[in-house]
């Protein structure tokens, strides 16, 4: 198993966020896990990617046959994990080229790989830039700083191309996103699905999944997920609305 949660349950600040949550992923699937707010999908996306504010209460989480709980924030992505924020966050005076340079040499390095020199990383870069929609003037600027949220999301699309992660987390990648700007995240986002990678789309809104055809669709509540399908449920979902999966999970409760 690529990625294997096992009875996650977690808190912080006293409040029970993530309870038994199972989930399974393979190599070349994606995955899109849809809910309200307060479920716990982002909460999920953070546990993931190491962030150190949680308590985990019980559980583990393999990755790659390893205890991602003996890795730290750095090992994790050293192991070709990769999260997409919600909220991006500015580093003013990090120049986007020479920190996205760096980023993928390290990344070489670690593979036993030769580093790319500048031409060619330059030209990868425009590349991949232009696929997005990036104006160049724009790899000039510090990371994240000043950018529009539409400019943010793709801008972390863009990090995730040149770094070609095994896991792809994205934590709402399509919230401020206009129809047009969503298509190009898409179409870079499809770019990136091969058979030894996977991706782990969280989204409050199907219109994503109008762009991006994902493998199963997983339906969160109350810190577990409740409901697994196809991308038809993430439809169903559009048309009924979030209040039958409250009343579902209420249901199930009752019924202990």
């Amino acid at each position: 198993m690529f990625l294997e949660i096992k009875d996650l349950s977690v808190k912080i600040e006293n409040k029970n966020i993530l309870k038994s949550l199972n989930l399974n992923i393979n190599k070349g699937e994606v995955h899109a896990i849809m809910g309200p707010n307060g479920s716990g999908k982002s909460t999920l996306a953070n546990v993931l990617a190491g962030k150190e504010d949680y308590e985990i209460l019980n559980g583990r989480i393999n990755f790659k046959d390893n205890d991602l709980f003996d890795l730290n924030i750095e090992e994790r992505a050293q192991e070709g994990m990769f999260l997409a924020f919600q909220y991006p966050v500015e580093i003013p005076g990090v120049n986007i080229t020479p920190f996205l340079h760096s980023a993928i040499n390290s990344k070489r390095k670690r593979m036993n790989e030769e580093e790319i020199d500048n031409l060619s990383f330059a030209k990868l870069l425009k590349s991949k830039a232009s696929d997005l929609g990036i104006n160049i003037d724009m790899l000039k600027r510090s990371v994240n700083t000043g950018f529009s949220g539409g400019e943010k999301k793709r801008y972390e699309i863009l990090q995730m191309s040149i770094l070609n992660p095994d896991l792809a987390i994205l934590d709402e990648t399509d919230s401020g996103l206009d129809i047009d700007a969503l298509r190009i995240v898409a179409s870079g986002i499809n770019r990136l699905s091969q058979p030894n990678s996977a991706t782990i789309l969280i989204t409050h809104y199907q219109r994503l999944l109008n762009e991006i055809t994902p493998d199963f669709v997983h339906i969160m509540a109350d810190g577990k997920i409740i409901k697994t399908g196809s991308k038809e449920l993430a439809i169903d979902l559009e048309k009924s609305g979030y209040e039958f999966i409250n009343t579902n999970a209420n249901d199930k409760e009752m019924a202990k």
